[in-house]
């Protein structure tokens, strides 16, 4: 059996009508009593109850975010926008559809990913009602209908990717789920603004073998640099070396230059074994003997 969507509590505007019927039928019931006519009054008083309970039925208060969809005898007569409305007591049954954006959450549910590795993923869905029409009389719950739907859509979606793909490419699956939800739903008088996937829960098994693997690409990287590294110190070396080879002096000013940087500290003692002009004329002379 199919069930409306609940009656708004009668505003302010139906207490005070239903008050004042009631008050005007014991003032006028007062008067026909006090003129000798005891027996007649109490009929003015259930008079005035009964035309104040009419009165406060007929009237309905629209707030400006919603509006009041009217059957009259169960069929469907119109659309009433924001602003006080008269409808049919007995005969008219009003349902009040909300207009601003609504959140609904996607229960945690568990799906298998195109390389099998099952994944807990859950979100919320961000939408608003843009046919009040179709959203009352096309689907029993509207809010239960759009969950349900992406619910099974996520599922779907979450499917058809690799599992590094779904990590990856958070924003993508998001905006493949709304298209496919949006398209969906159209038909209810719904738009899907937005949908945001909360958490996706990989089993601790795999966490701990990405964790040791995002591991191994750090040391590779960082083994990579390193050997970038050494490969740039060593070229540096080598044209420090032959630009030293091509000075005669550029050793002694280096060697100095060092000596300088040990600082005065009494610490710091440097023993030269020979003279660097020896080591120089010595040089000097292999390299003749070799020559000849």
């Amino acid at each position: 059996m199919r069930t409306l969507a609940p009656m708004r509590p009668a505003s302010n505007v139906s207490t005070v009508l239903f008050l004042a019927s009631f008050v005007i039928g014991l003032g006028v019931a007062g008067l026909v009593a006090a003129s000798g006519n005891p027996f007649v009054a109490p009929v003015f008083a259930v008079g005035g109850f009964f035309v104040g309970w009419f009165l406060s039925s007929g009237v309905r208060v629209v707030s400006e975010w919603e509006r009041m969809i009217i059957l009259r005898l169960g069929k469907f007569s119109s659309v009433a926008g924001p602003g006080l409305r008269i409808i049919v007591p007995i005969l008219d049954t009003p349902i009040f559809i909300e207009m601003r954006v609504q959140t609904v959450d996607i229960a945690r549910q568990q799906a298998i990913t195109k390389d099998n590795v099952p994944v807990v993923v859950n979100g919320v869905v961000f939408f608003a009602v843009t046919d009040p029409a179709n959203a009352a009389l096309k689907v029993e719950s509207y809010r239960q209908a759009i969950s349900r739907l992406s619910q099974a859509t996520l599922r779907d979606v979450v499917g058809r990717l690799m599992l590094d793909e779904l990590l990856s490419h958070q924003e993508r699956l998001e905006s493949e789920i709304a298209q496919n939800v949006e398209v969906q739903s159209k038909a209810w008088g719904l738009h899907v603004q937005n949908i945001k996937l909360e958490d996706i829960d990989v089993p601790e098994e795999l966490k701990k073998m990405m964790s040791r693997q995002a591991s191994s690409e750090r040391e590779k990287r960082a083994t990579i640099i390193k050997a970038d590294g050494d490969r740039l110190a060593a070229d540096a070396l080598a044209q420090a070396a032959a630009t030293m080879a091509a000075s005669p002096g550029a050793m002694q000013l280096r060697v100095l230059q060092s000596l300088d940087g040990l600082g005065p500290s009494a610490s710091n003692t440097v023993v030269l074994a020979l003279p660097l002009e020896i080591i120089e004329t010595m040089r000097a002379y292999i390299g003749s003997k070799a020559r000849n």
